[in-house]
C-alpha cells in the first residue's frame, strides 16, 4: 500500500482541527459527568469541571488503546483514508456538534465523528470501503449503551433502596453526597478513556494515511496521545452549561442517591464498551441511566417529552454528520 506523503502543513492544520474536536467533545460531553453533581448540589459548578476534567486526564493511565484501534484501523479500510476524508470527516462532526450545542440537544460527538468518517469515505468510494463489523458494532452499542446505562441504572436504584430502607432519608442523603463524588469521578474517567480515544484512533488514522506513521506500529506517537487526553480535560474545564440543565433538572429530577445509581451505572457501561474497545456515547448512556433511576421511582418521574426530544437528536446525528461530512470532502478536493 503506498501512501502519498501529504503536504507538512495539511497535516498539521488536519491534527490541530482534530484535538480541536476534542476540546469541543470535553466542552459538548463536560455536562454529561458533572450534570447529576451539579444538580443534586453536592458540588458548584466550577468544582465540578475542574473535578471531571482532572479524572478525563487521568484516564490516559487507566485504558488500553482498544477504542483508538478501532477508529484507527476497524471501521473503513486503510488504504481509503487520505487528508480529505479527514478533512470531511471533521468538518462534519464538528458541525453537527455546533449545531446541537447551540440548540441545547445532547447529542454525541463520537456518532458524529463515525458519522462523519463513514460520509467521507463514502463520498470518496462508495460503501465497499467501510469494514461492516465496526460499524455495525458501533451501530450496535447506539441501542446497547443507554439500554445497560437504564438497565444498571435502575437497579442500582433498587438494591440501594431495599439496602436503606430502615435508614433515616437525611442520613442516606448526607453519606451518597459524599459518595457521589465517587461516582462522579469513575464517570468522567470512562468519558476521557472512551472519548479521546476517539480523536486519537482519528489522528493515528491520518498519520497512517499520510505516511507520519507506519501501519505496522502497535500504536499511535505518544504526543498524539497526551494532546489528545490534554483536550478533553481543557474543553470539560471550560464545560458547556446549556446541556447540563437539561441532563440533569429537565430529563427527571434527581437526589443525591439517585445521581450516585446514574452515575455508577453509566461509568460501569462505559468501563465495559473500552474495555471491548467499542466508541459508545457518554451522552447516551448517562441519558439512559437517568432515565432507568428516574423510572424506579414511578413512570412520570421521567419527562418523556424531553427523552424523545433527544432520542431523535441520536438518530439523526449519523446520517446528519454524514452528510456534511460528504460536502466537506467535496470542498477540501477544491481547497488542497
Amino acid at each position: 500500500m503506498e501512501t502519498a506523503q501529504a503536504a507538512l502543513w495539511v497535516v498539521v492544520m488536519l491534527v490541530a482541527l482534530a484535538i480541536a474536536f476534542d476540546f469541543m467533545n470535553g466542552f459538548h460531553d463536560a455536562a454529561n459527568s458533572i450534570a447529576t453533581v451539579v444538580s443534586t448540589g453536592v458540588l458548584k459548578p466550577t468544582q465540578a469541571v475542574v473535578f471531571a476534567a482532572f479524572f478525563n486526564f487521568i484516564a490516559i493511565f487507566v485504558f488500553h488503546l482498544s477504542v483508538a484501534a478501532t477508529v484507527g484501523k476497524g471501521i473503513v479500510q486503510p488504504g481509503v483514508v487520505d487528508v480529505h476524508v479527514v478533512f470531511g470527516a471533521l468538518v462534519g462532526a464538528i458541525t453537527w456538534n455546533l449545531l446541537t450545542w447551540y440548540y441545547g440537544i445532547p447529542s454525541s460527538s463520537s456518532h458524529a465523528l463515525i458519522g462523519g468518517i463513514v460520509g467521507a469515505v463514502i463520498a470518496k468510494s462508495g460503501l465497499g470501503q467501510l469494514i461492516a463489523g465496526g460499524i455495525l458494532k458501533t451501530v450496535a452499542f447506539i441501542f446497547i449503551s443507554p439500554l445497560l446505562g437504564y438497565l444498571l441504572g435502575s437497579l442500582m436504584m433498587v438494591a440501594v433502596a431495599w439496602i436503606f430502607r430502615r435508614t433515616r432519608p437525611n442520613k442516606v442523603d448526607k453519606w451518597f453526597r459524599r459518595l457521589q463524588l465517587v461516582s462522579a469521578g469513575a464517570y468522567s474517567l470512562g468519558h476521557g478513556g472512551n472519548d479521546a480515544q476517539k480523536t486519537i484512533g482519528l489522528i493515528w488514522m491520518l498519520l497512517i494515511a499520510t505516511g507520519y506513521t507506519a501501519a505496522s506500529d502497535a500504536s499511535p506517537p505518544l504526543w498524539a496521545i497526551v494532546s489528545c487526553y490534554l483536550a478533553i480535560g481543557a474543553g470539560t474545564m471550560f464545560g458547556g452549561w446549556r446541556i447540563v440543565k437539561t441532563m440533569g433538572q429537565k430529563i427527571t429530577k434527581l437526589k443525591p442517591v439517585g445521581g450516585f445509581c446514574a452515575e455508577t451505572g453509566g461509568a460501569l457501561t462505559l468501563f465495559i464498551a473500552t474495555g471491548l474497545g467499542i466508541p459508545v456515547s457518554t451522552t447516551h448512556t448517562i441519558t439512559g441511566a437517568i432515565v432507568g433511576v428516574g423510572s424506579t421511582q414511578r413512570a412520570s418521574a421521567v419527562r418523556w417529552g424531553v427523552a424523545g426530544n433527544i432520542v431523535w437528536a441520536w438518530i439523526l446525528t449519523i446520517p446528519a454528520s454524514a452528510l456534511v461530512a460528504a460536502l466537506g470532502y467535496w470542498v477540501s478536493l477544491v481547497l488542497f
